[in-house]
């Protein structure tokens, strides 16, 4: 007889599980972070930033009104993509992807970092044929700026952000490997940062500098690099997340990421890792909503 109860009551909480974990992909949330730094001028109004990244072609209502909704209504100075807004996978089109991205350069500027499904499609022509091309040209079209381990300059009152985008080698993200990035590694993709260029230049040496890079398991680099900001991803928040600490595993298989859906602050410099917005092969999250992400960049 208790066995039969614990099988019951074992059913019963799976199936409470399982509910809450396909509930919890048919809204997102919208989290908002405020991050503040001397290279802003005190009394200046903050400069706001919405950040996407693993969109994964999923919709928010027809043709994404609901999130082109939010982003509207937060009415950001900057738009910033971190990449895997669509899916990467042969016969998948980037159709839902690029009806969204396309209608954001309405909105505000938008600046664009590959993830690991757009760099594997725009690398691997033999499976994916000239698909990321196509989809790149079309965006570019529409005003969307790509950052392929190249640098932007964004300027507006009170503060001067440069964007750089990185795309780190493919092997970077292979299963049950744990690669051994250094500061190295990233100057080799996009060059020191703008104030190891300008040391002799104080003008230079304020500019706030946002890093955009998928995978946020690498954050010691980017910190060695300079950057101010990271903007990360990839991990999808972990899948399921233990309230109140972290996320459960990576896609390199490895458990409880240290970053994986939450703002991190360490000796001034700043990770902010989205949850992402949709997925895609394991379709789950466990108190792990998906989300659009908010900053306000101030001065102190």
């Amino acid at each position: 007889m208790k066995l039969s109860n614990l099988l019951v009551s074992g059913a019963v909480c799976a199936g409470l599980i399982f509910v809450e974990g396909i509930r919890e992909q048919l809204n997102f949330k919208v989290t908002k972070y405020q991050i503040c730094t001397p290279k802003m001028k005190s009394g200046v109004k903050p400069k706001k930033i919405v950040f996407l990244s693993d969109l994964h072609n999923t919709e928010y209502g027809k043709e994404n009104a609901r999130l082109l909704y939010a982003i509207r209504k937060a009415g950001p100075d900057l738009i910033l993509i971190g990449g895997d807004m669509l899916i990467g996978k042969r016969g998948i089109l980037p159709e839902p992807a690029l009806n969204f991205v396309g209608k954001l350069p309405e909105i505000a500027p938008v600046y664009y970092a590959n993830g690991n499904h757009e760099q594997r499609m725009k690398e691997d022509t033999v499976k994916y044929g000239n698909m990321f091309y196509l989809y790149r040209s079309e965006l570019c079209e529409k005003g969307v700026h790509f950052l392929e381990n190249e640098s932007a300059v964004a300027e507006f009152d009170g503060i001067k952000i440069r964007l750089t985008g990185l795309e780190l080698p493919r092997k970077t993200y292979e299963k049950f490997t744990r690669y051994h990035l250094q500061k190295e590694d990233i100057v080799k993709q996009v060059g020191t940062n703008q104030k190891e260029k300008n040391t002799a230049d104080i003008d230079h040496m304020d500019y706030y500098e946002i890093l955009l890079a998928h995978n946020p398991v690498y954050y010691h680099a980017y910190k060695a690099w300079g950057a101010d900001l990271v903007l990360s991803g990839h991990l999808h928040g972990g899948i399921a997340r233990i309230p109140g600490w972290r996320g459960v595993i990576t896609p390199q298989a490895f458990l409880f990421p240290k970053y994986s859906g939450e703002m991190t602050e360490e000796d001034r410099q700043v990770i902010v890792v989205s949850r992402g917005l949709g997925m895609h092969t394991i379709k789950f999250r466990l108190f792990n909503r998906p989300e659009l992400i908010m900053l306000e960049i101030a001065g102190e």
